[in-house]
């Protein structure tokens, strides 16, 4: 497809970084989307030399959407609940809000409408899970071109080895970390891996394919004892204590 060829309305308004598809479908739905000076239609295909033009009902309902920084215990699952494991959306409510949010924002219920995890934090492990209610967040986050960062610590045992496993892991297969690994067929990007002490590492990674700091580390031999994210972009878990959340500030950015 070359640049100049017609694209949907929707998609065209989330690569403009103006919502997500979904809200573009829900704002053209509601006549709140202008081209070239006419009410857009549903399917609507547009060219780069389009104007368009977004109602403020549409912006002042999405300056009402929220991003909440979750501090995600083991045993709770990211999205949809799975055997018998709660989501962690569910600890969104008004007791587990961490005192320490400098935000002004108040809790209402209507903040869990459409809330949903951006990236995934698997079952057994803990740490910074974003859920959103802004397409903008996710698509920042997760959408096919993201190069976000996100920055893990992993303690991991080496056959019988659980203590001072930086001594006894080869420096070749440390490399084979940093590139050089491929999962479901496909190589990873360059990752940043280096000891923390001892018994622990630092990825830095800018994908998130499922499990894959675990994987990773299976396939040179090292076995993951725990594992906790601790950044992602420039927003730090920092002190939120774990089962706590807090809301995105209105001055932070990924």
């Amino acid at each position: 497809m070359t640049a100049a060829e017609p694209i949907r309305l929707n998609k065209r308004m989330a690569d403009l970084g103006l919502c997500s598809r979904r809200e573009a479908d829900a704002w053209i739905e509601q006549g709140w989307v202008k081209v070239n000076g006419q009410v857009a239609p549903m399917g609507l295909k547009v060219g780069p030399q389009d104007r368009i033009e977004v109602d403020r009902r549409a912006q002042g309902q999405q300056a009402q959407q929220v991003t909440i920084l979750l501090h995600k215990p083991v045993g709770y699952v990211s999205g949809q609940a799975e055997d018998g494991h709660p989501p962690a959306v569910t600890l969104v409510q008004p007791r587990n809000h961490w005192r320490g949010d400098a935000s002004r924002t108040r809790f209402a219920p209507q903040q869990l409408r459409g809330l949903a995890p951006a990236g995934r934090l698997d079952i057994d492990s803990v740490g910074l899970l974003v859920l959103t209610q802004d397409g903008r967040v996710a698509r920042r986050l997760i959408g096919e071109d993201s190069d976000i960062e996100k920055e893990y610590l992993v303690r991991v045992s080496f056959g019988n080895v659980a203590a001072n496993v930086q001594a006894a892991f080869p420096r070749e297969q440390l490399a084979r970390l940093r590139h050089g690994l491929a999962l479901d067929g496909q190589p990873l990007r360059p990752a940043r891996v280096d000891w923390q002490n001892p018994e622990q590492l630092r990825f830095v990674l800018t994908e998130g394919k499922k499990r894959q700091i675990r994987r990773m580390c299976e396939l040179v031999g090292l076995k993951v004892v725990g594992l906790k994210r601790i950044r992602i972009g420039r927003v730090m878990l920092g002190q939120l204590p774990q089962g706590q959340w807090r809301y995105l500030g209105a001055d932070e950015r990924f």
